[in-house]
């Protein structure tokens, strides 16, 4: 009964710009929450990585739409899990002195978010139903 969002072609974001440090501050505040003081604390917060973490979330609830084929108000989604992974570094080099080169790190993320109905229950007693009568 959840529905996992990333961002390719599946909901996941691969490779998304910034570190996944700063990420995680934005996620961490996230995790547990119903998923309209989820959109509201993302949309509000002042971080750069708030807004990639908000159309992973709102994908995530498409695709719980999608999937279940019921209004998410309703069932009372959350956020049920959510992480931030390290995505690839990309490295770059900047002139020092002394003809030396200083390597900067710039970083990427992937970022993950579950959502879930908090009436799991009833979801799976309608989707096994409607199983049934095929």
């Amino acid at each position: 009964m959840e529905a996992v969002a990333k961002l390719i072609n599946n909901p996941r974001t691969n490779n998304n710009a910034g570190s996944p440090r700063k990420a995680r501050l934005v996620i961490d505040m996230i995790r547990g929450m119903d998923i309209d003081k989820a959109l509201n604390a993302l949309r509000y917060t002042n971080k750069a990585a708030a807004e990639p973490i908000e159309k992973v979330l709102r994908s995530a609830i498409s695709n719980w739409e999608q999937k279940y084929e019921m209004d998410p108000a309703e069932n009372e989604l959350y956020v049920k899990e959510c992480f931030i992974d390290g995505g690839k570094t990309m490295r770059r080099y900047l002139p020092a002195p002394h003809g030396r080169a200083y390597r900067m790190r710039k970083r990427t993320n992937h970022i993950t978010i579950v959502v879930d109905s908090r009436k799991a229950s009833d979801v799976t007693a309608t989707t096994e139903q409607e199983g049934d009568e095929n």
